[in-house]
């Protein structure tokens, strides 16, 4: 092993895979996307692979091939579970792995996210994690009907001077909302259950807080009904592909998840998020930076560049997805990742094209790839997700510090 840090690995789970044409596979369970058994096995064949983390798609509306709205198709896969209950349900059926359901913050109660994912960290036993996401999107907030916002139309710049201040406020939010989260997983001290039959006491009320938290778009004052998570404060993440939502994760989050297409990309992505945390004023750790990779693998039968066009045949357009797509053998997607390690991202989140066809593969074939090359442990060696991560694992409560 070099004495370049660890790298991390997680794998990005989204139905029946992140190619459009996924479902159509022979070895797809489209008529299992909806099962607590499906799930499971595609976590536990990540736990094979040994990785850190998965994450598990979601958004506040169907799935769609526009930004602005439902696009009617019927031959993709629509309709998704909650991720944050599936994970719930995965917790205490899987081992060593983290756990990291997206939540949509925007249009979302801070108390109700607080006390879902604490209660996730307790289920896990401490693998909990969040990627907090932010929605900017009319049809999402229809949904709500508790604001209008502007139809955001592709193409468009998040920085252009129209709808910059309209969507500075959508990430504004998003870091309150998280603020708020934090503070709750801190208003219980952790000594706070006396649990003392002699003296009638099972809390010590001294040991809860009000959080007291006044903004623009909520305010909260706690406590939490739930008490302090087992790993204090769960990892948070945020994918993230300009500056506002760099500012965010910057701001916010222990992890950012990053989208490079090439080494020089690569390498003013880092820049730009070193950047945002110098603005925001960043205090403590830097973020760690994960690089996002799709990958369509090589078969014994057929080689990644002609699965990846066979399934864009079946979809009738080329794959094409904010993330770079690789498709070749796990030593040329390694290559690809010690690369991106070499430059300084501290870990890499994998999408796979199809499931369970991809990852599959990834733990059969990438996984030992990495391992042999020293890049990617051998064995969970921590019993936390923020002790997988390598952040620290005492987290000091905000509120006992100031008392």
């Amino acid at each position: 092993m070099s004495d370049t840090p660890q790298l991390h690995l997680g794998v990005a789970l989204d139905g029946a895979g992140w190619h459009p044409a996924a479902w159509r596979e022979p070895n797809a369970r489209p008529d299992e996307l909806f099962t607590a058994g499906y799930w499971l096995d595609l976590v536990r064949t990540a736990q094979d692979a040994v990785a850190d983390l998965v994450t598990i798609e979601d958004t506040l509306a169907l799935q769609s091939s526009r930004f602005e709205g439902p696009d009617e198709r019927t031959d993709q896969v629509r309709g998704r579970l909650d991720a944050e209950l599936v994970a719930a349900r995965l917790a205490p059926v899987t081992q060593g792995i983290g756990l990291v359901p997206v939540v949509t913050v925007t249009h979302t109660e801070p108390f109700h996210v607080s006390k879902a994912l604490a209660t996730l960290d307790y289920t896990s036993h401490g693998r909990a994690g969040w990627q907090v996401r932010a929605s900017a999107g009319a049809s999402h907030a229809a949904l709500f009907g508790r604001r209008e916002v502007p139809e955001l139309v592709p193409p468009f710049d998040i920085e252009d001077l129209k709808i910059a201040p309209f969507i500075q406020d959508v990430f504004d939010e998003a870091a309150d909302a998280v603020e708020v989260v934090r503070r709750l997983w801190d208003s219980w001290e952790d000594d706070a259950e006396i649990r003392d039959v002699a003296t009638d006491r099972f809390i010590d009320r001294d040991k809860l807080h009000y959080v007291d938290f006044e903004g623009k778009h909520f305010s909260v004052r706690g406590p939490s009904i739930t008490p302090r998570p087992p790993q204090g404060q769960p990892v948070v993440t945020v994918l993230a592909h300009a500056r506002v939502p760099y500012e965010l994760a910057a701001r916010s989050a222990d992890v950012v998840f990053v989208t490079p297409h090439d080494h020089a990309g690569a390498e003013a992505i880092l820049r730009e998020v070193r950047d945002a945390e110098d603005r925001v004023g960043r205090t403590g750790l830097p973020l760690q930076v994960w690089a996002d990779l799709a990958v369509v693998l090589d078969t014994p039968e057929e080689s990644g560049a002609d699965r990846k066009a066979r399934l864009d045949a079946l979809a009738g357009d080329p794959w094409f997805t904010d993330a770079v797509v690789v498709a070749g053998s796990a030593g040329a997607v390694a290559d690809q990742i010690a690369a991106w390690h070499e430059l300084g991202y501290a870990g890499v989140r994998l999408r796979p094209a199809v499931l369970p066809d991809d990852l599959a593969l990834i733990a059969r074939d990438l996984a030992p790839e990495l391992r042999r090359r020293g890049l990617t442990r051998s064995a969970y060696d921590a019993d936390s997700l923020r002790g997988l991560l390598g952040l620290p694992t005492d987290v000091p409560n905000r509120y006992a510090t100031a008392r």
